[in-house]
């Protein structure tokens, strides 16, 4: 459950805190006051995408931090983020440069850990997501998602990929001679030029160490000798200095004990010059300044920077390619021999990705009867007494992709004696964020906070209602927060926020506040368009309206 949600400096918010609990939970207020800011900012704390143009003028960062229950994660996720049974707080900040940071339980983790943490936490629904039911392919990820066919379409994803990279080598063992010789002269090219440096691991950073020294070796010498005979080698060296005033002190020790401690020190910080001569006399001995090994690095070092630049960025790239060369050179080279090779294996691979497309085939098509049932039975109460809705499932084996040979489409009809057509050709705004809804229910499975940002959209009057009743349905043993324009809804929440924004001194901010009582009851009045007076027919309307919902 999501209990706590502090934002900063996110768009025209200052700093707000806002307090959640059970059921559903209701933002209102007028057109543009701000209400879907609250949505973008949890959506951002949750690692959806940010944008350096949201920061609030004039703030040099925004922030959002979300206060979760971790009954709900999964014990792996638990387990990996060190987050004991009790709350939790995900935490995001970007500033004005574009630098995220990212925290769980103020400990800094990437953004990407933030959504994968999140789509255990929140199903969002945006406000104008309710369009992509418009599109096929989506309603082939949500047969998927509602099926759990995630590893099964994993597997068929990475047999497509086996097909498409035998694919292409057959291609290149089927290339004309004279495209072989010029793709194999030219990668034995590149090989030799390689080869010919034939750079090690790390080797870049090792020069890079090692040229300062070289380049200002007579420099070094110079000056390290002259450290090490101030040190220690001269008749008053530092040490030599240091070991008279320890046999004075020691002397004056014997007569005051008090002394003892001063000697100590005076003992420990001769060993320490000691040591530091004895580094100083070693490094110096280790200078070379024979100038042509100072070349010759320059040299290696101009070399390993040209192959970085052509093959890298770095050298482990730089190593790669020539790895990569030497098996396409070896393909080449066996192109003929590999071709049967190549076309078993390519037969093969095209064999199992069929049989995997099938098999998801199967699948889908039995996931399919499922979905349509559940759907109709969940939007049936949504104003669609005669509705029929169908999941249609059809394989074109021909055009193996990526998730599949299949091709799914949601079809609709919410009229006796009308055929089931494609969603896209007859539904209207309205109907769609009905069917929307209705999919969200069925399939937000365990995931404990679900938000809708306008989905009663394009409705109103009794649908309206029934969208409230489903919407309050969703909400039972979970949360659901939900910004509307509808009073049919608001009436029926169990928490109540009013969204209003306010200018002052050429800046715009926004306040959220918490609803009861007769404030509550002109929010009501205000959405149903009517007169706020205290015994108007709109307040008489909106004190009815919740009495009928134990309000």
């Amino acid at each position: 459950m999501l209990e706590k949600l502090r934002v900063q400096h996110f768009a025209i918010i200052d700093d707000l805190t806002l307090s959640f609990g059970q059921g559903l939970h209701v933002f209102s207020g007028e057109t543009g006051a701000g209400k879907s800011i609250i949505i973008e900012a949890l959506g951002f704390a949750l690692g959806a995408r940010g944008d350096t143009t949201a920061i609030q003028e004039g703030a040099a960062f925004m922030r959002a931090e979300a206060t979760f229950t971790a009954d709900m994660l999964p014990d792996n996720v638990l387990q990996k983020y060190q987050l004991g049974s009790g709350t939790f707080t995900l935490a995001r900040e970007l500033d004005i440069k574009g630098k995220n940071k990212a925290f769980v339980n103020g400990k800094a983790v990437k953004v990407a850990d933030l959504a994968f943490i999140g789509q255990f936490l929140v199903d969002f629904h945006g406000q104008h997501e309710h369009q992509s039911l418009l599109h096929p392919a989506v309603h082939l990820r949500l047969l998927d998602q509602f099926a759990k066919h995630g590893p099964l379409v994993q597997k068929t994803e990475n047999a497509w990929r086996e097909v498409q990279n035998l694919q292409e080598k057959l291609n290149t063992a089927r290339l004309s001679a004279q495209e072989k010789e010029r793709l194999l002269d030219m990668a034995q090219y590149q090989l030799q030029e390689i080869e010919r440096v034939n750079p090690t691991a790390d080797e870049d950073e090792q020069l890079e160490q090692n040229l300062p020294k070289l380049k200002h070796a007579g420099r070094l010498l110079e000056m390290g000798s002259e450290a090490y005979e101030k040190l220690y080698a001269a008749e008053m060296s530092a040490t030599a200095q240091a070991a008279r005033a320890l046999k004075s002190l020691q002397g004056m020790a014997e007569l005051d004990e008090t002394l003892a401690p001063l000697c100590e020190k005076t003992n420990t910080a001769l060993g320490t010059l000691e040591d530091v001569a004895a580094e100083i006399g070693a490094y110096k001995e280790d200078i070379d300044v024979d100038e042509n090994a100072l070349d010759k690095l320059l040299e290696r070092h101009e070399k390993i920077k040209r192959l970085k630049a052509k093959y890298g960025p770095e050298i482990s790239d730089v190593l790669a390619t020539a790895q990569t060369l030497k098996a396409r050179i070896n393909d080449l080279q066996n192109s003929e021999q590999h071709e049967k090779e190549l076309t078993a294996a390519l037969e093969k691979a095209r064999t199992h990705l069929l049989s995997l497309a099938r098999e998801l085939h199967d699948k889908r098509f039995a996931a399919a009867k499922k979905l349509s049932a559940l759907l109709s039975e969940q939007i049936r109460c949504l104003g669609f007494s005669q509705v029929r809705f169908a999941v249609a499932v059809e394989m074109d084996e021909e055009n193996l992709t990526s998730t599949g040979a299949d091709k799914v489409e949601f079809l609709f009809s919410s009229n006796a004696g009308q055929n089931v057509r494609p969603l896209k050709n007859i539904a209207s705004g309205g109907e769609i964020s009905r069917v929307m809804l209705g999919l969200k229910a069925v399939l937000a499975g365990e995931v404990p906070v679900m938000v809708f940002d306008e989905v009663d959209a394009g409705i109103g009057g009794e649908t309206g209602l029934l969208v409230g009743e489903k919407l309050r349905a969703c909400a039972q043993g979970r949360q659901v927060l939900c910004v509307t324009h509808l009073a049919q809804v608001a009436v029926q929440a169990d928490r109540n926020f009013h969204v209003d924004k306010h200018s002052a001194r050429n800046t715009t901010h926004v306040s959220i506040k918490p609803l009861s009582g007769d404030p509550l009851v002109g929010e009501i009045a205000r959405m149903l368009g009517g007169n706020t007076g205290k015994n108007s027919a709109a307040v008489l309307h909106a004190r009815e309206m919740l009495s009928r919902y134990g309000r």
